[in-house]
């Protein structure tokens, strides 16, 4: 396992840096540094595939474990409109496109509805290094792609609950499926709110005595903890590392934690894409290129044209909705991610796996040169609509500078949020199981002090 390790990370170091030197995603060298080592090339004497797959799996967990603490409720909330919208615009849209495309390839029910799973996400983890890459960071529009992200993330976690029931069903049953909805949502409604009362407040108190080994420790246990407790419920231990990430999310200590654990998910990240470039065959990529090509524009053009409409339906301008759109021209980790779920359910069509993968790699590779077409394409659009909709779209233009002008009131006070983990955490059971923990940790302490 140790030889295991260092073969993926030399690998990926030497990769990586040359695809630095190119000006391309990270993400992108990862897989490639997969496939040179993986056992379609290399056979099986550099690296154990089983063991890699298991780091893999452990990765995805750290993974979606950072995404939940990127969670913030106030950011969702304040572009709300536009990351609902938005995020089930893109979603419906492209599910539809991706149902569609499986039924016309000649693929059953559930591998359509898998193939349509993964062509509705966009990649976080790309998206986003594509715009600091451009220096795009500060731009208007990545507040409200960012939320869309996050819808998208969220969704996505139910999404792989859902397809996991169709898959060991084989069947699409409403009332059940709305059945395994509503648990769904009593079970994560039961764990925020478990969570919430005792987690933040936990920490709160005992945040003078977390040192970083400390505080990355707990929450590591934590994860694992709820991930654990997810398994047990039935539901995937992705879900789990989510919801962890989620409430950490709203402690006084999520900023901290999210610094901690960023240079470990940074390791199991690289560790998990290698593990899917492990799983590419160059032979079955000869073999399917067309069908490569055809999902990759299905992506590209999906994308785009969903995205812009629903970020223009939720208040967003024309502007600022190419630019979202001309970002998420590409699918990534989650994609992955079901992908590996239909695959370990044994649902999956093998030849589906390779396509997505190729696919992800085509569209993140053309990612940057896209993005710098976006404002071309506006002013194209712009110079070339109806008087009357160009119209529209300089009203939109100055509503949403007119919105930005006002100054919010000094008196707002906390977001809906921190009201809310507020109110909870001063609770009169809350602070008095937490206090009690407290001094009975404070007595243990004495003992121990007294009797050395």
């Amino acid at each position: 396992m140790v030889q295991d390790l260092y073969v993926l990370m030399i690998t990926a170091a030497v990769v990586s840096i040359v695809f630095k030197f190119l000006k391309q995603p990270v993400v992108l060298g990862y897989i490639v540094a997969g496939v040179l080592i993986g056992p379609h090339l290399s056979g099986e004497k550099f690296v154990n595939a089983d063991n890699v797959k298991q780091w893999g799996d452990i990765g995805v967990l750290f993974v979606l474990f950072c995404i939940g603490l990127e969670f913030r409720l106030k950011n969702l909330i304040s572009s709300g409109k536009v990351a609902a919208i938005g995020a089930l615009t893109i979603i419906g849209g492209m599910m539809c496109c991706g149902y569609l495309v499986g039924i016309d390839a000649g693929f059953d029910m559930v591998n359509s509805l898998f193939l349509a799973g993964m062509l509705c996400m966009s990649s976080t983890t790309i998206v986003m290094k594509a715009i600091d890459e451009a220096g795009m960071s500060k731009e208007r529009f990545v507040k409200g792609a960012t939320s869309i992200l996050i819808v998208e993330d969220v969704v996505a976690v139910v999404l792989m609950v859902l397809l996991s029931s169709i898959a060991i069903r084989h069947q699409f049953e409403g009332a059940e499926l709305a059945s395994k909805v509503v648990n769904l949502v009593i079970t994560l409604v039961a764990w925020f709110v478990c969570g919430i009362l005792i987690i933040p407040t936990l920490i709160r108190k005992v945040k003078d005595h977390l040192n970083d080994e400390t505080l990355i420790i707990l929450s590591l246990g934590l994860c694992l903890g709820m991930v654990l407790t997810a398994e047990e419920a039935g539901f995937s231990s992705a879900l789990g590392a989510f919801v962890m990430g989620s409430i950490l999310a709203e402690t006084v200590e999520a900023h901290r934690i999210e610094k901690l654990m960023s240079p470990l998910k940074n390791v199991f990240a690289a560790i998990f894409f290698i593990s899917v470039g492990m799983l590419i065959d160059p032979a079955s990529v000869a073999q399917y290129w067309m069908s490569i090509i055809y999902v990759s524009v299905i992506i590209i053009v999906g994308m785009i044209v969903f995205a812009t409409l629903g970020c223009w339906w939720g208040g967003q301008t024309m502007r600022d909705s190419m630019l979202t759109s001309f970002s998420f021209v590409q699918i990534g980790e989650f994609s992955f991610i079901i992908a590996g779920l239909g695959a370990s359910l044994g649902v999956l069509n093998p030849m589906i796996y390779p396509i997505i993968v190729a696919s992800s790699v085509v569209t993140t590779f053309l990612t940057p040169y896209i993005m710098k077409a976006a404002i071309p394409s506006y002013n194209f659009l712009y110079s070339h609509v109806s008087d009357s909709f160009r119209a529209k779209m300089d009203k939109r233009e100055q509503e949403v500078i007119a919105a930005e002008t006002v100054t919010p009131s000094d008196d707002d006070g906390d977001s809906l949020a921190d009201k809310a983990r507020h109110a909870v955490r001063h609770t009169f059971i809350t602070k008095h199981l937490v206090d009690l923990f407290i001094k009975n940790m404070s007595a243990h302490d004495e003992k121990e002090k007294n009797a050395k």
